[in-house]
């Protein structure tokens, strides 16, 4: 988080994290695609020969609050190779909230453990504490053969404090329930920190209606609370 008095701004930072392939990339893509044009920054992408994230992706959503500041979300992914662990734990610098994104599938369960323990580390090496940084889960890839079963992930959801969302990436299931929690995360931790609603008037429910105003959510959980189509009024 950084919070600047003086030009009256809050930048709010999400990185999603997982193994190489895991729907990183799609996700932001999605969300990406789905954002009013003109709150959204470019979507910043730098990829190798095998389609995979070399380095991030970047998309700043930016509002004002009722009190005057100007508000960023900045949305980065990292990359997935085992390679690339020094451009993750750069690109984690400053989270205010992580979306882990792994793969369903019971032969990745390795390969997720393996990333998650790499985020712990690397929130370490940053000096961030893994107690404090919120994380939410997103089990992707729910609709290929050897997924776990929902009632695997209701045992996950029952083990550990973190949300966990399910989802199809590709097809959009998901996306924004995911960032919709990690946002709310992010905000939680933040207001903990800093008493954002009481030293700049913005409270939790502004911050996530400010973003999700500017997102179509059509065909999503969140279309109930916050239904609108980029491009059009608020139903």
């Amino acid at each position: 988080m950084q919070l600047n008095h003086a030009q009256r701004e809050l930048t709010v930072k999400v990185v999603y994290y997982g193994p190489g392939l895991s729907g990183k990339t799609t996700n932001l893509q999605l969300i990406h695609a789905r954002t009013l044009t003109e709150v959204r920054g470019r979507l910043l992408t730098v990829e190798t020969h095998d389609d995979r994230t070399l380095f991030f992706d970047l998309l700043p959503v930016f509002f004002n609050t009722a009190a005057g500041f100007k508000v960023k979300v900045k949305l980065f992914t990292v990359p997935g190779q085992v390679i690339h662990n020094a451009t993750r734990r750069i690109v984690l610098q400053g989270a205010d909230a992580v979306a882990f994104i792994a793969d369903s599938r019971r032969s990745a369960g390795a390969e997720n453990n393996s990333y998650w323990k790499n985020l712990h580390e690397n929130m370490r090496e940053n000096g961030l504490d893994p107690a404090q940084v919120p994380v939410v889960i997103q089990f992707n890839k729910r609709d290929l053969p050897d997924t776990k079963a929902d009632a695997e992930l209701e045992e996950s959801r029952k083990r550990g404090a973190e949300p966990i969302i399910g989802a199809v990436a590709i097809r959009g299931e998901g996306v924004l329930e995911t960032l919709y929690e990690v946002l709310r995360a992010a905000y939680r931790s933040m207001e903990a920190r800093a008493h954002l609603a009481k030293n700049i008037q913005l409270g939790e429910q502004e911050f996530l209606s400010q973003v999700f105003a500017n997102i179509d959510t059509t065909g999503t959980q969140l279309e109930k609370a916050y239904g609108r189509k980029a491009g059009g009024a608020a139903r």
